[in-house]
């Protein structure tokens, strides 16, 4: 793949992705929102506390196979029939395991009624393996643009249904039939847009031959899952439903934030770093520097931006999810970083190093809990604080085993990313002073907003940015051509 070529493809792949993820965040924000104020903490609190056996019973279904599928030199239908039935059989005896163990599950977080909610969350991840195939299919060829169809669907759809049923007094079983409806649709979406239908043949060879790599994906996945909803979980145990809840709003609107940047450059990030030939070092160290400023220049004042005004959770939700405020403000510093870590992780994923990634992660967990348990007497506050530091500070971790793979110095990564990092700051720091004493809510969400972004642009364009010029030149390309 020449130069011009692999430009293009990942150009068109970072609007589609972007404009796929900007989509499922401002519906599922809107969404979120109308529950929001329907809804209860404690309500919240309930669902969240399930997350982490969705999330880890997902991982194992799917069995890092959508890595391998996009690593592999030429897929076949044999390789995706294999997957498909070894997710879905995989996916119908672990819910048969959760199905038994879901009193067990409600007895440890002290919580009866997690026993019948806990079959219907579960049965989610069941539907959703019946798509991995698909998924890989998609995510392979970079069909971001069906993605978008299909999340828009998924997401208006499964909406409404939470929406009906928490005005009809369901409670949290809204939020639950939510999350059943919107895997149905997207799965529906994927049989739609991939015209490829499984074979009854039982075929397991290439499961065997994918899985000294997928293997390492799949136990880097379950950490991930982990990672990702173990203060749930935790804090299940040591608080209450409400506490939980805030928690759970706090980490929704974070994840919402970070999952816009990180998501597009997932779905770019490893199918075009494996394109590029291994042999060509110098070629791909641009290729990711470029992706780092690119994710830097974005990330870093969205998600500042978001800390500071995180206030708009009790303007929009109202009072009662005030004690979530302060602790969105504690996830979105960190969460500026999680879309590099991402980068990173796409970059050994398409080197065939997942021992690396898998390890590396695995570090990371490890640390976290340990920390977090060991200031459990503190309060969640000062838990979430020492989770998002230790967030921040594993950039490096991943920089030192990068610079091992190729020559990644230090010291041009910290170009990539501190001018963007710095810019952001001075920005949030200038609106925050400005606007500290205003009376009004609204006003002073709105004034930091427009500031934050104007300042921002007028930095980029003073300093006479590469990449910024770079979108907004093929921006208005393909407004001309449209």
């Amino acid at each position: 793949m020449n130069e011009k070529t692999l430009k293009e493809r990942t150009a068109n792949g970072l609007l589609w992705g972007a404009l796929n993820n900007f989509t499922i965040q401002l519906l599922s924000a809107l969404i979120g929102v109308v529950l929001g104020r329907i809804l209860n903490p404690g309500e919240y609190g309930i669902v969240g506390m399930l997350a982490i056996f969705t999330a880890i019973a997902g991982t194992l279904s799917e069995s890092g196979f959508t890595a391998a599928l996009t690593n592999h030199k030429q897929p076949t239908h044999r390789e995706y029939n294999a997957v498909f039935w070894f997710s879905t059989l995989c996916s119908l005896l672990l819910y048969v395991v959760l199905w038994f163990f879901a009193p067990l599950i409600a007895a440890f977080l002290h919580q009866p009624e997690l026993v019948k909610l806990s079959r219907l969350v579960f049965a989610s991840f069941v539907i959703a393996s019946i798509g991995t195939a698909h998924s890989a299919y998609m995510f392979r060829n970079m069909m971001n643009r069906e993605k978008a169809i299909m999340n828009c669907f998924a997401i208006a759809i499964s909406g409404a249904v939470g929406i009906t049923l928490a005005l009809l007094g369901f409670s949290y079983w809204s939020l639950a039939w939510q999350q059943f409806t919107y895997i149905c649709v997207i799965d529906i979406g994927r049989l739609y847009f991939v015209r490829w239908l499984p074979t009854f043949t039982f075929d397991m060879k290439p499961i065997r031959e994918m899985f000294a790599f997928s293997s390492k994906i799949l136990i880097t996945n379950i950490i991930c899952q982990v990672n990702n909803n173990i203060l749930s979980f935790i804090f299940g145990r040591l608080f209450t439903s409400k506490e939980v809840g805030n928690y759970s709003q706090a980490a929704k609107w974070n994840n919402m934030g970070h999952s816009l940047i990180s998501g597009t450059i997932q779905q770019v990030a490893q199918p075009v770093m494996a394109s590029i030939n291994e042999e060509d070092e110098g070629r791909q160290v641009n290729v990711f520097r470029k992706m780092l400023r690119f994710t830097s220049f974005l990330s870093m004042p969205a998600m500042f931006g978001l800390a500071l005004v995180a206030d708009f959770i009790v303007l929009l939700l109202g009072e009662k999810w005030t004690d979530s405020v302060v602790l969105l403000r504690i996830l979105c510093i960190s969460g500026a970083f999680i879309p590099i870590h991402t980068l990173y992780q796409n970059l050994f994923i398409s080197h065939g190093r997942s021992e690396t990634y898998m390890w590396c992660i695995f570090s990371q967990i490890v640390l976290q809990i340990c920390v977090i348990l060991s200031l459990s007497t503190w309060g969640i506050q000062t838990m979430v604080t020492a989770y998002a530091i230790v967030q921040i500070l594993w950039v490096g971790v991943w920089q030192i085993l990068a610079q091992r793979l190729m020559q990644l110095r230090f010291t041009d990564i910290l170009k990539d990313i501190c001018p963007f990092l710095l810019a952001a700051l001075g920005c949030i720091s200038i609106a925050w002073i400005t606007t500290k004493g205003m009376p009004s809510l609204m006003t002073q969400i709105l004034i930091r907003i427009i500031m934050t972004a104007a300042l921002y642009i007028i930095i980029m364009k003073i300093a006479r940015v590469t990449i910024f010029n770079e979108c907004i030149e093929f921006l208005s390309q393909r407004l001309r051509r449209h």
